[in-house]
């Protein structure tokens, strides 16, 4: 296995992926929209949160009407952020991307959304994403490698007190099929080892995918941090992808793979205050995988969210008032630390 040509979600052919954000006068908050071209993908969603905020999963579920969706919105702004998706829905149905409603050319796009707890973290908590916001992230949608780190949904974000944000990583496997995964990482737990002050998800890297050496942060300044966050409000959500036809069942299965990358990544994880969402998406342009070979794209999956995890903590900058994980590494440490 190797990662694809990006590392990052867009791997995936007929995915692209857009930002929108803001950052001034009071705001710190953004949309993410994950789209699926052409005849949109199949779903399927994990929810293992305590405190989800979402839209369309019920619909997601299999045995239920719809097997495609046309976009993915991950939103900044708590249950007031899912309002970016009605930007997205009223874009597509304008331009008569959705699921085909009777004999009168009416379409409705599926767009399930989920969002983080960012209020107020740049000052404002009455500023948070809304149609608009989905409307311009849907604009910038590309299929060129994932803009990760404090950028999107993930502006606002928080990783047990450190700076968090989006990350992104894909894998192509031996048969040619790809898997990939994009998360926001803004969650109760810590992404790093309390003792070691290491990334969790870094002993899951491919090559040197996090720099060689990797840095590692002062577990007593991670501690600070962590004890400065609380009351401990925040969620961490994503969107797995892959080219391999699956149905709606084994999204569901793909979806709960991401949930176990989720756990790796980050101590403690699915607490009462986060409400941690994982979605997969299947184009479905190569052929369908026998149950041992849909394993091995599993696992894989499973990897790409540790691996999402650690690449967002190394890519978040300073926005706000907030430190990141870089900020926090002593001056000329990197690697393991030295042994006591």
């Amino acid at each position: 296995m190797r990662p694809g040509r990006a590392n990052s979600l867009t791997d995936v052919a007929g995915i692209t992926v857009g930002h929108y954000g803001r950052t001034d006068d009071g705001w710190l908050s953004g949309t993410t929209v994950v789209r699926a071209l052409g005849e949109g993908a199949v779903g399927g969603v994990d929810v293992r949160g305590g405190a989800p905020g979402t839209r369309e999963t019920d619909l997601l579920a299999p045995g239920n009407l719809v097997e495609r969706v046309h976009a993915v919105v991950l939103s900044g702004g708590s249950a007031y952020g899912l309002a970016a998706a009605c930007g997205v829905t009223d874009a597509l149905g304008e331009q008569g991307i959705g699921l085909a409603v009777g004999d009168s050319g009416l379409v409705v796009p599926i767009v399930p959304a989920a969002v983080i707890f960012d209020l107020g973290r740049g000052g404002d908590s009455r500023l948070r994403p809304d149609a608009s916001f989905g409307r311009a992230a849907l604009a910038a949608a590309s299929g060129d490698a994932v803009a990760q780190g404090s950028v999107g949904a993930g502006l606002g974000a928080l990783a047990a007190g450190v700076k968090g944000g989006v990350g992104s990583a894909s894998v192509k496997l031996g048969d040619g099929s790809t898997v990939a995964a994009l998360v926001v990482v803004n969650s109760s737990g810590s992404t790093a080892h309390p003792e070691t002050g290491a990334l969790y998800g870094a002993a899951y890297a491919i090559g040197a995918e996090f720099g060689d050496p990797v840095p590692v942060a002062d577990p007593v300044a991670l501690a600070a941090a962590a004890q400065r966050a609380r009351p401990r409000l925040n969620t961490t959500i994503g969107v797995l992808a892959t080219d391999v036809t699956l149905g709606k069942d084994r999204c569901l299965r793909l979806a709960t793979l991401g949930q176990d990358g989720l756990a790796r990544a980050i101590r403690p994880v699915h607490t009462m205050g986060d409400g941690d969402t994982i979605f997969a998406l299947a184009t479905c342009e190569r052929p369908a995988l026998d149950p041992y070979a849909l394993d091995d794209l599993l696992a894989a999956a499973a990897d790409c969210v540790t691996r999402a995890v650690a690449h967002a903590m190394l890519a978040a900058t300073a926005v706000g008032e907030y430190a990141t994980f870089s900020d926090l590494v002593p001056a000329g440490r990197t690697g393991p630390p030295d042994p006591a």
